[in-house]
C-alpha cells in the first residue's frame, strides 16, 4: 500500500532528500516495493544525462543515444518493460532516483562510499577513468603542472572530488553543470585542460580537430553502477542477476567497444562477481 506524507510535512522530506544526496541518510515517503510498481505500469524509468557523449546524447533526430542509452534499452527489454527515458543532469542523478522521479539511473554514476550512504547501487556494469585532457602539443606530465592553469570539470561530479583531491595550491579549477558547458568552455579558451573521462575529449576534437586534445594524467579509474533507491532489494537482486549475465554473455562489452572503441576493463567483470 502506497502511503503518502501528510501534506504539511511533504515540502519538508522533499527538501531533506535533496539536501542529503551526497551526505547522511535520505529523507523520502514510504512507497510500495518498486518491482511490483515497475510490474504494475509496465513502465521502467530510467534518469540518463542526455549531455554526456558517447555515453549520452541527443542524435540528429533528437533521439536518446549512446552507450549508456543502449545500456537501459536492453536492461527494460530483457526485464520485460517499457523504457522511459527520463532526462537528467550531474546534479540531479541522485535526487531524481530518492523522490521517486525515477526507478534507476544509469548515467556514468561511479560507486563511491559518499553515494553509498544515499542509494544503493548495482554490481558494476562498467568503469571510466577519471583523467585530465590537454591538447596534443601542451605538455603535461604531473599534476604540478597544472598549477596557475584553468582546469574544467563538472560540479560535484566524481571528477570534481578527484581532482580537488590531488591538485596543488594555485590549480585554477573552474567547474560547470555539465558536460556540455564545460566542453564549450574548453572550446571557447575559457579553460585549457578538462577533467572528465576520455570518452569526452572526442566532441571537443571533432569540433576543433587541431586542439588534438589527449589524456595526459590519469587521476583515478572508477566503476560505475546502476543507481537504485535504499532498500528495495529486489528490484536490486533483479539488476544484479542482469548485469553479470550480460557481462558473461558479452553483450555489456559489445555495447562499450561500439561507442568507446575499447573493451571494459577486466575490473568490472571481476567487481560484479561475473
Amino acid at each position: 500500500m502506497h502511503h503518502r506524507p501528510i501534506p504539511n510535512l511533504r515540502r519538508t522530506w522533499l527538501h531533506a532528500a535533496l539536501a542529503c544526496t551526497l551526505a547522511g541518510v535520505a529523507w523520502a515517503p514510504a512507497h510500495a516495493d518498486a518491482l511490483d510498481s515497475i510490474a504494475r505500469s509496465g513502465v521502467l524509468r530510467i534518469s540518463i544525462d542526455p549531455a554526456a557523449p558517447p555515453y549520452s546524447a541527443k542524435d540528429a533526430r533528437l533521439a536518446f543515444a549512446g552507450s549508456e542509452v543502449e545500456v537501459a534499452e536492453l536492461l527494460a527489454k530483457d526485464l520485460g518493460f517499457k523504457l522511459e527515458i527520463v532526462p537528467t543532469n550531474p546534479a540531479s542523478r541522485i535526487p531524481y532516483v530518492l523522490t521517486d522521479k525515477t526507478d534507476l539511473v544509469i548515467s556514468t554514476l561511479s560507486i563511491t562510499p559518499e553515494r553509498e550512504k544515499v542509494i544503493d547501487f548495482s554490481v558494476p556494469y562498467s568503469g571510466i577513468q577519471v583523467i585530465v585532457g590537454a591538447p596534443r602539443a601542451t605538455p603535461l606530465a604531473r599534476v604540478d603542472n597544472l598549477v596557475g592553469r584553468k582546469v574544467a570539470v563538472v560540479r560535484g561530479s566524481t571528477n570534481d572530488t578527484e581532482l580537488t583531491k590531488v591538485a596543488k595550491p594555485g590549480t585554477e579549477v573552474v567547474r560547470f553543470d555539465d558536460d556540455a558547458t564545460a566542453i564549450t568552455a574548453v572550446l571557447s579558451g575559457q579553460a585549457e585542460f578538462y577533467c572528465t573521462a576520455p570518452a569526452l575529449l572526442a566532441p571537443i576534437n571533432q569540433r576543433r580537430p587541431e586542439l588534438a586534445m589527449e589524456p595526459k594524467l590519469v587521476v583515478k579509474t572508477n566503476l560505475t553502477g546502476i543507481g537504485i533507491r535504499k532498500n528495495e532489494t529486489r528490484l536490486k537482486a533483479r539488476v544484479d542477476d542482469w548485469v553479470r549475465e550480460n557481462l558473461r554473455n558479452g553483450k555489456l562489452n559489445a555495447i562499450y567497444r561500439k561507442h568507446h572503441n575499447a573493451d571494459l576493463s577486466p575490473e568490472v567483470a571481476r567487481a560484479a562477481g561475473a
